[in-house]
């Protein structure tokens, strides 16, 4: 079963990919749609390959993603999602980008009852040749820019009802690497010319993310909505190491706000609007991009996403699928780049996903549900102490760890079953008191 959706996925990105090969002349006329998204302030910052998604499915859904990140991917869109994910996940991106280049990523996230945190590698390279004046290749290696991310986050007011609120941050630091070069007279590499040009960015993340249920039309724990703000990449680069140490152009901030909603079980509608920002001239920076995914999941081991982004006159559409075998997911998406690439417009990203287990949370949560489940059946006997005690029980089960969250349903039958057992006590000295009168 497993082999036929691969296959089937894999054709149908393929045959989409050679349909894409055709559109030679579509940045004109798309350019023509969106005349009034052309942006004359783009390209005015450094480490670009921070805003490249990693691949797979973050790119497949348009890269709309700071308010869904529910997966290892989170670390470039929301620094808050380590704090509710299930699961301790690792995974391994590759993300085949334009002109020979490629993105390359690992991640590791893990959650501790509220708390997450995590961290991810990148590596952005693409081949760098030196030719002569006379058209001889003289040198040849790679230019890079790596990136190490180090996250930290935490759940606030968790809860049976309303899920909470997530803030988190992500400290990272970048490294632009040029080669030497060589001196046009003699052809020698000069040594220590690369490190001239070479950089180091210092930034940060913060976000927030909301989870809870709304229009939901389906019986399911996980919140369905979701809602986040997000301030990505806002710090300084330096340049000029070997020489005099400067300050380079500004990092790639931005400020993106989503929304994540999934009306039935198996359909996910996720939305994004970014405001790239110049920090040294607020007026300079980039205009408001949008972007947009959708994902159904055909069967409970496979799922198709698409997603728009439009960011300046010429949009992205991608395509994708993620399909599980046991503990591992593996994605696969399709780009029709229109966006940031004049030619070749196409472009394949895989990503692989590491479920490592939850930590006990579904079993400890499993034995609050079961001590719920058991003081229902007492108080609806007449044993209304024994009952109270196993809402206790399961009250106290669910704040501790792993699970750090108020179980309502418990609160609140314990609530009415102890103001149930006041009343009732009220009544017995009333009529005591009658008795003896």
């Amino acid at each position: 079963m497993m082999k036929k959706i691969f296959s089937v996925s894999i054709f149908f990105i393929f045959l989409t990919q050679v349909q894409a090969l055709d559109l030679t002349y579509a940045q004109s006329t798309l350019a023509d749609i969106f005349p009034s998204s052309i942006d004359p302030n783009e390209g005015n910052t450094v480490f670009r390959s921070m805003n490249i998604p990693c691949g797979g499915r973050t790119e497949a859904l348009g890269t709309a993603f700071s308010a869904l990140c529910d997966d290892s991917t989170f670390f470039d869109y929301n620094p808050a999602a380590s704090a509710i994910l299930e699961q301790t996940e690792v995974s391994l991106s590759h993300n085949a980008w334009i002109a020979d280049s490629a993105l390359e990523t690992l991640a590791l996230t893990r959650r501790n009852g509220n708390t997450g945190y995590g961290a991810q590698l990148k590596c952005f390279y693409v081949p760098f040749s030196e030719y002569n004046l006379y058209g001889d290749r003289v040198a040849a290696s790679y230019y890079s820019e790596t990136s190490a991310t180090f996250n930290l986050s935490h759940t606030f007011l968790a809860g049976y009802n309303f899920k909470g609120i997530s803030t988190g941050a992500n400290f990272k630091l970048a490294w632009r690497s040029i080669p030497d070069y060589t001196d046009n007279r003699d052809d020698s590499i000069i040594s220590g010319s690369g490190l001239e040009q070479s950089a180091l960015g210092i930034m940060g993340d913060l976000g927030a993310i909301a989870c809870f249920n709304a229009l939901k039309f389906y019986q399911d724990r996980d919140p369905n909505l979701k809602v986040a703000l997000t301030l990505n990449n806002f710090g300084a680069s330096l340049t000029g190491f070997g020489s005099s140490i400067k300050k380079d152009d500004d990092t790639p901030a931005r400020i993106s706000a989503g929304l994540s909603y999934r009306p039935f079980a198996r359909l996910l509608i996720t939305s994004e609007l970014r405001k790239h920002v110049l920090l040294s001239d607020f007026s300079s920076s980039g205009k408001i991009s949008f972007a947009t995914g959708i994902e159904a999941k055909v069967t409970p081991v496979f799922a198709f996403q698409c997603g728009f982004l439009l960011q300046g006159a010429n949009p992205r559409f991608s395509l994708g699928s993620e399909f599980d075998i046991k503990r591992i997911k593996m994605d696969v998406a399709y780009t029709l780049d229109l966006t940031s690439s004049a030619n070749p417009v196409n472009h394949i990203s895989l990503s692989a996903k590491m479920q490592l287990g939850d930590r006990g949370r579904k079993a400890t949560m499993a034995q609050v549900d079961q001590l719920y489940l058991e003081g229902l059946q007492f108080y609806a006997e007449g044993y209304y102490n024994e009952a109270i005690m196993r809402w206790e029980e399961a009250i106290k089960k669910a704040a501790s760890q792993p699970l750090c969250m108020k179980f309502e349903p418990a609160i609140q039958a314990r609530d009415a079953a102890l103001n149930f057992n006041k009343q009732k006590s009220k009544l017995e000295d009333m009529y005591k008191v009658t008795l003896e009168d």
